[in-house]
């Protein structure tokens, strides 16, 4: 039980409680980072009221200072806590649904969805890599617009746990004007079957970051 002289934090908040039971082992908050395997800036949030652990790390705390998780928090705690993992969890199964959708266009460089030409001039379905009979600037803005798609599916899937606001902000933002410019860019070049396949990871993408990710209000 946190009670007594030594733990006499049961009526604070979780922030508060952390912070004295930090102080009471001796402990810095770079030194209680390191313990928990956590950065330093985690501590710092925590204990300054601006944020909570997950569950994992709020067991890894409790069982560091021999408390039980019930006694670090008050009743809303634990609703805000788990409020916050759950919506965390649906980011992180947001964040790999569009980062695998964005590395869908990929299948653009093998699958022949482009109408490409012979010498004949004869229209022929071909894949951007055997993709011939077209302007060279044009071929390279389809492996820009594909490759740009990719890169930002590989980035989305790397920093899943990164907490950043620039990155929070941009992420969806960022892949949805992506997407956006490569369906207009097979629109205007008339390249139809591209520009479907690309409309539709689009949609599947805004759907799935609408729908199970809606804004705070």
């Amino acid at each position: 039980m946190i009670s007594g002289k030594s733990y006499g934090v049961i009526d604070m908040e979780f922030g508060k409680k952390l912070q004295e039971l930090r102080k009471q082992k001796g402990l810095t908050q770079e030194e209680l980072a390191g313990a928990l395997y956590v950065s330093r800036t985690a501590i710092s949030k925590w204990e300054s009221g601006r944020g909570y652990p997950n569950i994992d790390s709020l067991k890894a705390i409790a069982a560091f200072f021999s408390v039980t998780v019930d006694e670090l928090l008050s009743s809303n705690e634990v609703l805000t806590i788990a409020t916050e993992d759950k919506r965390q969890t649906k980011t992180h199964l947001c964040d790999l649904v569009c980062g695998m959708l964005d590395l869908c266009m990929l299948l653009l460089l093998f699958l022949p969805l482009f109408a490409g030409k012979t010498a004949e001039d004869a229209v022929h379905p071909a894949s951007l890599i055997s993709l011939g009979g077209v302007q060279t600037y044009l071929r390279v803005l389809y492996f820009a617009a594909v490759i740009g798609m990719a890169v930002w599916g590989i980035l989305t899937l790397a920093l899943q746990n990164c907490g950043t606001q620039i990155w929070v902000k941009s992420k969806t933002t960022v892949s949805l004007a992506l997407g956006t410019l490569a369906v207009l860019l097979f629109i205007l070049s008339r390249q139809p079957y591209a520009a479907v396949f690309a409309l539709t990871l689009g949609a599947i993408k805004a759907f799935v970051r609408f729908r199970y990710l809606p804004n705070k209000a």
